[in-house]
């Protein structure tokens, strides 16, 4: 029969040591600590719900909002905005993204705009020039369309331009004829010389 522990001292009708009243189990104990139970049998304490928080250093915004911590053996309740997936687009090229200040949980995206996104094609691209990861098959005379003008030799000044019927965008060439040049016979008996 195994002998019993003692949890009880009486001497000389004084109690030295009573046990058996002790509540203390070691589910109730912290973890490594021994300690005695209500029969005076050792215990080696279990608990680990106790932590020394004295060199925590999180703050309330560090704490996800309704989120509770201990710091420094005090209850801090957290106040860090939960933003979730935060998306957001750009549409210019000078244009930035702010991301706001909070908790992101890691889903949330940033793109180029929809609409800008279908302008970056390679036909709109001149041929070689990479945008984006693509690249430019534009040659430049997509939708050109060229006219050859003849140009008669004047006094003065000319402008010459496509004509501004028939969709023409630009000149393919002009061809300036020769100044006229003309010698006739005067009745004084010499030449006359007509040009232009």
């Amino acid at each position: 029969m195994a002998e019993k522990t003692i949890s009880k001292v009486v001497y000389g009708g004084k109690t030295l040591i009573d046990l058996t009243s002790d509540t203390v189990t070691a589910d109730k104990l912290l973890s490594g600590v021994i300690a005695h139970d209500k029969s005076g049998a050792a215990i080696t304490g279990a608990c680990t719900y106790d932590a020394d928080t004295s060199d925590a250093t999180a703050a309330s915004a560090e704490i996800l909002s309704g989120k509770t911590a201990y710091v420094n053996k005090i209850k801090v309740t957290g106040e860090m905005r939960n933003n979730g997936a935060v998306t957001g687009s750009i549409s210019k090229k000078a244009e930035a993204y702010s991301i706001p200040i909070g908790y992101h949980d890691g889903s949330g995206k940033v793109t180029i705009s929809s609409t800008e996104q279908a302008k970056i094609i390679a036909t709109n691209i001149r041929a070689g020039v990479s945008i984006l990861g693509v690249t430019g098959t534009m040659s430049g005379t997509e939708g050109a369309k060229a006219q050859a003008k003849t140009a008669t030799p004047s006094t003065t000044q000319q402008t010459i331009l496509p004509d501004s019927t028939g969709g023409y965008n630009y000149l393919s060439q002009v061809t300036v004829e020769a100044i006229p040049y003309n010698e006739s016979d005067n009745a004084q008996g010499g030449k006359t010389v007509t040009i232009g």
